[in-house]
């Protein structure tokens, strides 16, 4: 499957907002973000220009799909797909991309960031209700139960993963069990469970013109 293989941190530059790609790694001192500041990538132009509304949309959708990992073919068809379900096709759009299983494998504190969590899914460490499941956007039901193979409890990455996973602040629509190492699907989110930097109403009108 195809993924974004080149530098995060240009990502964050690019929408001029630190959008956590790296995980605990944004939050030290080198993180080349706090260190350039709100520097878009190739440097600081000579005049500055005013950002259309259209070119405000295109980077709230962009701020939207980094932020989740998608590529731009799979997100709009998130996108199709919330526009046929019933609702607001913006919260619906938001509620999909959490329940992809890779974000939920990041909600619960099995990867620092969703760039990891994506690759634990890629291979095949996390199983659903039992059931090995290596494909990222996988979507989680409500009453799903999110797990690690037995054998992947044996590597060094699980050890690292349950020594931090007690520090992981879990949302209320998902439950962990900290010494099985083991996720509940409680509910499916609502929009209070979204990130509230990220605007779904402005990919909505991005793809409506």
């Amino acid at each position: 499957m195809a993924r974004y293989t080149g530098p995060r941190c240009e990502l964050c530059r690019y929408i001029g907002d630190k959008l956590m790609l790296k995980g605990d790694k944004c939050t030290s001192p080198r993180c080349v973000f706090e260190r350039r500041g709100n520097v878009p990538p190739g440097g600081r132009p000579k005049m500055r220009r005013r950002i259309s509304d259209r070119g405000m949309q295109l980077r709230e959708k962009q701020k939207v799909r980094f932020t989740y990992g998608v590529l731009e073919a799979q997100f709009r068809r998130f996108f199709g797909e919330a526009k046929r379900l019933p609702g607001m096709t913006s919260d619906t759009l938001m509620i999909l991309l959490e329940r992809r299983l890779d974000n939920v494998a990041y909600r619960l504190g099995f990867g620092d960031s969703r760039a990891q969590a994506r690759q634990i899914v890629r291979h095949g460490h996390i199983r659903v209700n039992d059931r090995r499941v290596n494909i990222p956007s996988y979507l989680v039901k409500a009453g799903d139960v999110i797990s690690w193979r037995p054998q992947s409890s044996k590597t060094a990455l699980y050890k690292v993963v349950a020594e931090r996973v007690e520090a992981r602040n879990v949302p209320a629509w998902l439950q962990l069990d900290e010494q099985q190492m083991k996720g509940t699907v409680m509910g499916l989110p609502t929009t209070e469970d979204v990130d509230s930097r990220l605007s779904g109403k402005a990919v909505v009108e991005y793809y409506s013109r």
